[in-house]
């Protein structure tokens, strides 16, 4: 496991990833950890997903552009916004993208 110290000293003053090739399943779940969130499948799903739009789109998702692309990826039982918030409460745009290691989405508090 990844502790605590060692995430603070990769991170920026917003507790994400300053270098986003860093990130490992380890960190991911230290930052879950943080969060209250024990990883699930389908964490780890929304997870690559929210990667894969990062390598497509050069940007983390804001909420809405979370919701209509887990919709477009993986239909409308998944692609809204109560699955995305139980899995990753309070903002799914930020917290699901700070445990998957990527930057914080823009305009997200």
């Amino acid at each position: 496991m990844v502790s605590d110290d060692i995430l603070a000293d990769l991170c920026d003053k917003n507790g994400f990833l300053i270098q986003t090739e860093e990130w490992s399943d380890d960190i991911a779940r230290a930052f879950a950890a943080q969060e209250g969130i024990a990883l699930t499948d389908a964490h780890w799903e929304v997870l690559s997903l929210l990667r894969e739009y990062f390598a497509a789109f050069g940007d983390s998702p804001a909420n809405r552009a979370l919701v209509n692309y887990t919709k477009q990826q993986f239909g409308t039982d998944k692609g809204n916004s109560l699955y995305l918030m139980g899995l990753f409460p309070g903002s799914p745009a930020r917290v699901g993208s700070r445990i998957a290691g990527l930057p914080k989405p823009k305009n997200c508090l």
